[in-house]
């Protein structure tokens, strides 16, 4: 068996501080890295895909609205031909930094308010899929597992891995608890661990409710922002190696 682990990265900005990239960068296999529309400045961005590089992390672009001050987690109702742009842009200012940190950019996972949106909103969701197809038809979209943005994507011929949260409470429906709700969040590192060796291993999660969900994933992401992040992300890893799972990014080959 084999599983990505993924967390979002580069989202310091200036002074202020957001995660531990560093430590992260030593646990997950796939870095969302953002590209400075809800998080990130340029400095701290390249710093993040040169320790990215040195770690040897497969890298993708954390594109979002541009909503620096609700850190990208605002609804927002776009115009298509702004929204096509914003993405276009953010992919390729990370492909330019990239470049000067000796990597490159693989894959686009949508950050926030825009992933929750574009799973299941048809035009913004076509919005970033003609985004991605008219920078580089070669990403790889990441997207809700279980969602309708899997198959839209498909259907344009990009490729596309379906996700699952580590740190994230579910639905009965498999859609993810608002960050508004209790519970939402999860913070136990032993208990997130077991959640996602099942997850693996079953192809389910207990929902908020306390029922089973069935969820198909290839990635499982560990959000960076949280005070608990590399604790969890070590433990999930540790226990899923100990189980015989083998961490290693979509994008690299079986």
């Amino acid at each position: 068996m084999k599983i990505d682990l993924n967390s979002d990265l580069g989202e310091s900005l200036g002074t202020w501080r957001m995660g531990d990239d560093a430590a992260m960068l030593g646990i997950v296999s796939s870095a969302n890295v953002a590209c400075g529309f809800h998080a990130g400045d340029p400095a701290g961005i390249l710093r993040t895909l040169r320790q990215a590089k040195a770690n040897g992390v497969v890298v993708g672009a954390h594109v979002g609205y541009r909503d620096l001050v609700g850190f990208g987690r605002r609804n927002m109702d776009v115009d298509s031909a702004d929204l096509i742009a914003d993405v276009i842009y953010q992919i390729g200012a990370l492909q330019g930094l990239a470049a000067a940190a000796g990597t490159t950019v693989r894959y686009v996972k949508p950050h926030g308010a825009l992933y929750n949106t574009i799973a299941h909103d048809a035009r913004q969701a076509k919005d970033v899929i003609t985004a991605i197809r008219e920078i580089d038809p070669s990403l790889t979209l990441v997207a809700l597992a279980g969602s309708p943005l899997l198959r839209w994507a498909q259907d344009q011929g990009l490729r596309v891995v379906a996700e699952a949260f580590a740190d994230r409470a579910y639905t009965p429906a498999g859609a993810l608890v608002s960050r508004r709700e209790p519970g939402a969040v999860l913070h136990d590192a032993t208990l997130i661990a077991e959640r996602m060796l099942r997850l693996v291993c079953d192809g389910v999660v207990q929902a908020i409710d306390g029922s089973q969900v069935a969820i198909a994933a290839d990635s499982i992401c560990v959000h960076g922002d949280n005070p608990e992040a590399v604790a969890v992300a070590a433990q999930v890893r540790e226990r899923l190696t100990q189980a015989g799972v083998r961490i290693a990014s979509f994008e690299v080959s079986a």
